[in-house]
């Protein structure tokens, strides 16, 4: 999740756009207008590590309310103060060590400061690991009566009670301690996979067209199967994805290793499956999960409408999975400098007040983001509010596209949600749940695609944005419903203890894939060589975290459609959510913004929504006819 600087030199900023998508893209070489500074966490490396050196003694100080809690309601009040202060230090330490290892994952002094925070981490665990056991030890009759009588106790009844709501799977002491001290061994899959998709993986190089060889990294390949040149298109796929395929042996490795720490902590808190395990923690119904796979695959006429109008537009005389990302409409280019996006970004928030936007240009102008490609940098795009005394940070790849513009204000909808609940909430109540992650960063764009469809009238332009917008909802809704529907595949076949190798896992996305293109139907070819996408895709080490996008997207478009109506009370509920951290369950804080995602409503809306932008986008191509 990151931004973007100021107006004036656009001149300067041609070429330098330009620079990130070539082959030689150093990270010095870029100014440091587009670099984030970390020196708002740490003065230098120094600093950081005397920081790190001491949280041990403070994690240490944990140590001796064990066995204690039940004492008396002013010795849990301590606990939890205790426990929340080293917790937030350790968020900064920790941020701070990513942030530098994210900058060039090849540099391996970066990466071993950010091993040693996950061991830190991992003993902090251990430590805090008696409280919930100790806490539920003292039942709940004494809890709510303790809540009653220390003020401090208040501000934690949210999470005294939901401790109670998870006693079935909360373990003993030892246990608890047992497994906290697991999570580094049970990480090492993910973070093998991050080494070897960032650092270490040979990707391909190809000699386009126009007779440039290009390497095709994960940035210039997201770039690349873009260009206008369709026999380029499918050259930059097919070389990028069979490469993935040489080396599926050792990501079915690290994919089902994922899978079995996912199941193994389920088995570990009694649940039956990872998927139980995954939605009991943010009190989410297993049915708002498989209702939407349900939903999506019913909705998929409605998706192949839009896949057989892209073929139309392109005037292909067939459509193949590499045309899905060309332009639509070849003669319009969609391309924006980093000083554009910000100018369309701001001016797209307006509906949400000057407050709102006014901490959105801080982000901007003092360097919260990390905006370029360079040689090493982690792919693709994220914020972290993680330093809850300082500000987000937001990591983005822009290569100048549209898309790349609606990645910011994305970003920048984390990074607001992150902003807002730090000021609103207490510490422990700050971090809002992974279900609603995703509704501040679509409804963003959904603000952006609003504004800037009402300053462009001309069709080209606007059959474009329009087209934009439903491939928004195809990345969003269609796409990650079907990398949930593949991810709960790959855990039934390990709950049925059926092998999870790169030659398995190939053939259950291809099948999953062909299926939600069409390509049986004619609709979108899905070359075998698509068999190895799943190994591009970081998302899968993230535990049933996808679907949450698809979900968020169709809860942001029934949000933004009442703010974008200027609705104040809508728009005063938005802002509201957006401050509410985690003080309530994810069904909850969605259900308070005016949107029930127990329901079909939201999905139904959005094929809705879907459906009337394909009728105008049929009513333009029909009219210049």
């Amino acid at each position: 999740m990151s931004h973007t600087s100021t107006v004036a030199i656009l001149a300067i900023m041609l070429p330098l756009v330009a620079t990130a998508t070539a082959q030689d893209r150093s990270r010095a070489a870029i100014p440091d207008k587009f670099k984030w500074n970390l020196t708002d966490l740490y003065a230098s490396e120094a600093a950081w590590r005397e920081a790190k050196d001491k949280l041990k003694p403070q994690i240490a100080a944990i140590a001796p309310f064990k066995g204690t809690l039940g004492n008396a309601p002013a010795r849990l009040a301590d606990a939890l103060d205790t426990a929340n202060r080293v917790s937030k230090e350790l968020q900064k330490v920790f941020l701070y060590a990513s942030l530098l290892a994210d900058e060039d994952t090849r540099v391996a002094k970066h990466q071993g400061m950010q091993q040693e925070m996950q061991q830190i981490a991992a003993g902090f665990g251990e430590q805090v690991s008696f409280i919930e056991p100790e806490i539920l030890k003292i039942g709940k009759a004494k809890i709510d009566g303790w809540i009653a009588q220390e003020p401090r106790l208040k501000t934690y009844a949210f999470y005294l009670n939901d401790i109670q709501r998870r006693q079935p799977h909360t373990l003993g002491d030892a246990e608890e301690r047992l497994l906290a001290s697991s999570s580094v061994a049970l990480s090492a899959s993910s973070s093998t996979y991050n080494i070897l998709a960032n650092a270490d993986f040979p990707y391909p190089s190809v000699t386009l067209s126009d007779g440039k060889t290009v390497k095709l990294d994960s940035s210039s390949y997201s770039l690349y199967r873009s260009v206008p040149n369709r026999e380029d298109r499918r050259k930059v796929m097919e070389a990028f994805f069979t490469e993935l395929g040489k080396f599926k042996g050792t990501y079915g490795t690290t994919l089902n290793g994922q899978v079995q720490a996912n199941e193994f902590f389920a088995k570990a808190r009694k649940y039956e499956v990872a998927l139980d395990a995954a939605l009991d923690g943010p009190n989410i119904p297993i049915p708002v999960y498989k209702r939407l796979v349900e939903g999506v695959n019913q909705g998929l006429p409605t998706f192949h409408r839009y896949l057989q109008l892209r073929k139309k537009m392109m005037n292909l005389p067939d459509l193949a999975y590499y045309d899905l990302y060309a332009p639509l409409v070849a003669s319009v280019d969609l391309a924006y400098t980093p000083e554009e996006s910000e100018k369309n970004v701001l001016a797209s928030l307006a509906p949400l007040g000057t407050e709102y936007v006014a901490a959105v240009r801080r982000a901007f102008s003092e360097r919260w983001i990390d905006l370029l490609p360079s040689e090493g940098k982690r792919s693709g795009a994220y914020s972290n509010g993680a330093a809850y005394d300082v500000h987000p940070y937001m990591l983005i790849n822009f290569n100048g596209k549209y898309s790349d513009m609606s990645t910011v204000t994305h970003e920048l909808g984390h990074t607001m949600q992150s902003y807002l609940s730090n000021k609103a909430q207490p510490f422990h109540l700050a971090n809002y749940p992974t279900f609603v992650a995703e509704v501040a960063s679509t409804f963003n764009e959904a603000l952006l695609i609003d504004y800037m469809l009402k300053q462009i009238k001309d069709d080209n332009t606007r059959l474009s944005l329009l087209g934009n917008y439903l491939e928004n909802i195809k990345g969003t809704v269609f796409r990650q419903t079907q990398f949930a529907e593949f991810e709960l595949r790959l855990h039934e076949m390990a709950e049925r203890n059926e092998p999870l190798t790169g030659e398995s896992i190939d053939k259950a996305y291809l099948e999953i894939t062909r299926k939600y293109y069409g390509h049986d139907k004619k609709v979108c070819e899905v070359p075998d060589y698509i068999a190895h996408e799943w190994a591009f895709i970081p998302h899968f080490y993230l535990n049933f975290y996808v679907f949450q996008y698809a979900t968020s997207f169709t809860a942001s478009e029934a949000l933004a459609s009442k703010v974008l109506t200027g609705d104040a009370a809508a728009t005063k509920r938005y802002l509201a959510f957006l401050s509410a951290g985690g003080s309530k369950y994810p069904i909850d804080l969605l259900r308070d913004a005016g949107v029930d995602m127990t329901t079909s409503e939201p999905l139904q809306l959005t094929l809705k929504k879907m459906n009337a932008v394909m009728d105008e986008m049929e009513r333009i191509l029909a009219s210049r006819k």
